[in-house]
């Protein structure tokens, strides 16, 4: 009896040790993971402590094997509780410095560290129109701790209050937030409803005339596309598209309705390319556009390049992948042009790979951005073997490459209507114009939507036909803005397209209309 007393005492000690230790030294302490029950344990003990002294000891014996008992068969779920009810004790801590910098606004973020953290933060920061011009990131261990230097859109530092305490609040219930960061990898084509509009997410092989198709369709289906996001790049497309009910302006439900949209939807995607087989999916997650297009060209293979179809690669990006066998870790450097977004789509893939950053510089402050990771998978191993070293270099180019538009910009503002989109595109494509890239968006009624195009058959495009088409829609609705000079390389012949001249006509029998 004695024995046993002692044993019990020897392992309530560790125990109350145990507690003490992790609420003094939690954030720097990297590897302790304890059960919720140990909590529950401590507290019990302080009320075992004023019962008679016969009763005290039957009943921490009972604790004793109870707790041991639950404590072997401790599951997931009880460790995720510990860890939201940890994050709710030590909350992220958000500062915004306007004294440090002359040139930007100085973010600090502490927190908790949780997979897919830092890609929360840079996302809250982009989803903001802020330009990362600097950033320090440092993750190895339980805790976050990063430093952005940035700006706003016109490079300038923010200066009103109430901006920068909406940055500091918005941080803050994001990262508090109980959403995980769950690479959902749905295929072609997918409807998710919400409660204002119903995503529709698009994957497959790119051709002149497809955005003109989709849309086409979905008119024909009285759907009235709000806001879309349209992505291509080596020969791949991906779009998300918010679409609503052309007779309530709310979200479409309707099972029967939602399964023949996607069986079209599919029809078209497939068109005469028998080499990729075209799939559909129902899902009601909701994600973030940009992520979801990103992983969307990333299980499409869009890194992927032939022979024929690599760039100068003058234009590319610098990506290189070093292993630190000192530090056991893998060293990711990136150069390339700056522009907005790119630390985000880089992260972004990095962490869609099941990649950490621990460690992280990034310099943007001037034309030519720097960044540097020291990363390792999510399995705690670094880039072992020349074929992952490759694969990540050519997913992180493609990353970065995505995002990049090629052709003329033009820019198109007038009154929402149900099939705009739908009639833009189809004189767009009747011209022998195929869209690039599009970011079609409606606010408070008004259409504001992006198009970048270019010639189908890879040639300028003529000035002429552009003046044809903005008197076709209107000379003060559409604008041209600038032409971002991507002439194709020598390698790619001209007529990339070789089907473009076939999709003048508005025939959809091929695609099940008939």
């Amino acid at each position: 009896m004695g024995r046993g007393l002692k044993k019990g005492v020897f392992l309530f000690a560790r125990i109350k040790n145990s507690l003490f230790i992790h609420s003094r030294f939690a954030r720097a302490t990297e590897s302790w993971r304890i059960s919720t029950l140990a909590v529950a344990f401590a507290r019990l003990w302080i009320l075992l402590r004023a019962l008679p002294s016969p009763l005290f000891f039957f009943s921490k014996y009972l604790l004793f094997g109870v707790f041991l008992l639950m404590d072997l068969s401790c599951s997931w779920d009880s460790d995720d509780e510990y860890e939201k009810f940890i994050q709710r004790m030590n909350p992220p801590r958000v500062v915004i410095d306007n004294e440090t910098s002359a040139t930007a606004t100085v973010v600090r973020v502490d927190s908790k560290n949780k997979y897919g953290i830092l890609l929360e933060v840079i996302q809250v920061l982009t989803d903001l129109n802020l330009i990362i011009k600097k950033a320090y990131i440092t993750s190895d261990g339980g805790w976050f701790m990063d430093v952005f230097n940035v700006t706003d859109r016109d490079g300038k530092k923010l200066s009103d209050e109430a901006t920068t305490d909406g940055i500091v609040d918005y941080i803050r219930k994001s990262l508090e937030s109980d959403s995980r960061f769950i690479s959902s990898r749905r295929r072609l084509v997918d409807v998710a409803a919400s409660t204002n509009h119903t995503s529709i997410e698009l994957s497959g092989t790119d051709r002149p005339g497809l955005l003109s198709e989709v849309s086409a369709v979905l008119t024909d289906l009285k759907c009235n596309v709000v806001n879309a996001e349209v992505w291509t790049h080596n020969t791949r497309a991906a779009a998300v598209m918010h679409v609503t009910d052309e007779a309530t302006g709310s979200a479409i439900t309707d099972p029967e309705r939602l399964s023949k949209i996607k069986e079209l939807l599919c029809n078209v995607l497939k068109g005469s390319n028998k080499t990729r087989e075209a799939k559909t999916a129902v899902s009601m997650g909701v994600t973030h556009t940009d992520r979801r297009l990103h992983q969307m060209m990333l299980a499409d293979r869009d890194y992927e390049r032939s022979g024929q179809d690599s760039p100068n690669d003058n234009s590319r990006p610098h990506v290189t992948v070093v292993k630190r066998y000192d530090k056991d870790y893998s060293l990711v450097t990136i150069r390339c042009k700056d522009r907005p977004k790119l630390l985000f789509d880089t992260v972004c893939t990095l962490t869609d790979m099941q990649y950490v950053v621990f460690h992280g510089n990034v310099d943007a402050e001037s034309p030519e951005a720097y960044q540097e990771f020291y990363i390792k998978h999510i399995d705690g191993s670094p880039v072992n073997s020349e074929a992952e070293r490759r694969r990540v270099v050519q997913c992180l180019e493609a990353a970065i490459e995505r995002r990049v538009s090629e052709g003329l910009k033009l820019e198109l503002c007038t009154s929402d209507r149900v099939g705009l989109l739908s009639e833009v595109t189809r004189i767009f494509r009747e011209n022998s114009l195929t869209v690039t890239r599009a970011e079609v968006t409606t606010r408070g009624g008004k259409a504001v939507n992006t198009f970048y195009v270019r010639d189908a058959a890879g040639y300028p495009v003529d000035s002429k036909i552009i003046t044809s088409i903005r008197q076709a829609i209107g000379q003060t609705i559409l604008q041209v803005k600038d032409q971002t000079k991507s002439p194709l390389s020598p390698q790619e012949p001209p007529a990339r397209f070789l089907f473009g001249g076939l999709f003048k006509s508005r025939s959809f029998y091929n695609f099940g209309f008939g």
